[in-house]
């Protein structure tokens, strides 16, 4: 009799009947979550294809200010040594620039003056690029201030480079109202 009541007060428990749907409910719910995790998987691969794309557009997009773009290149003197002396470069189109560090030897790790004078040329903007030829050094590209009479101004810094010797890339970037003039010095800093 024990039995047959306890069987009668199963049947009578609630929701007895309804157990094989909550099982077909909690397997159903499981297998979202696998769903769920491929899903957050593929969310977070198409997340990284975009960033990915992203830096690309940025970066396509600022290369004009990273890697200086010019109408016209105008190669200097090699002989020319800025470590020793001014130099000077006669220009396509007429006029020339002169290029002089306010030190000699240029010193690495403390300011230094840079002289631009121009004549025959009036630029409207002037840069000074640094660039190490060898090792990449970062951005160091200050503007020069308009100090009248065609003669342009700024203070810069070298990093030090651990090495020793380094081969610096002082490009020099004239704007004038319909072109871009770049003159690409080169000199060498540091002990042999």
């Amino acid at each position: 009799m024990s039995q047959g009541r306890t069987l009668a007060g199963m049947k009578e428990w609630p929701g007895i009947e309804r157990m094989p749907a909550l099982c077909r409910t909690i397997r159903f719910l499981k297998s979202l979550r696998r769903v769920n995790f491929v899903n957050r998987k593929i969310l977070i691969d198409v997340i990284g294809v975009l960033l990915i794309g992203l830096v690309v557009v940025i970066g396509y997009k600022l290369s004009p200010m990273l890697l200086p773009k010019a109408d016209i290149t105008v190669q200097p003197d090699p002989t020319c040594d800025l470590q020793r002396q001014a130099c000077a470069v006669r220009l396509p189109g007429g006029g020339s620039v002169e290029l002089a560090m306010g030190t000699h030897p240029i010193p690495l790790v403390k300011p230094f003056e840079v002289l631009v004078a121009t004549t025959g040329v009036s630029p409207s903007r002037v840069e000074i690029d640094f660039a190490g030829v060898e090792m990449g050094m970062g951005y160091n590209r200050p503007v020069l201030a308009a100090k009248g009479e065609g003669r342009f101004m700024t203070e810069a810094v070298l990093p030090v480079c651990v090495t020793g010797q380094m081969v610096w890339q002082a490009t020099l970037l004239l704007e004038t109202g319909h072109e871009r003039i770049a003159i690409p010095f080169r000199f060498t800093s540091g002990s042999n």
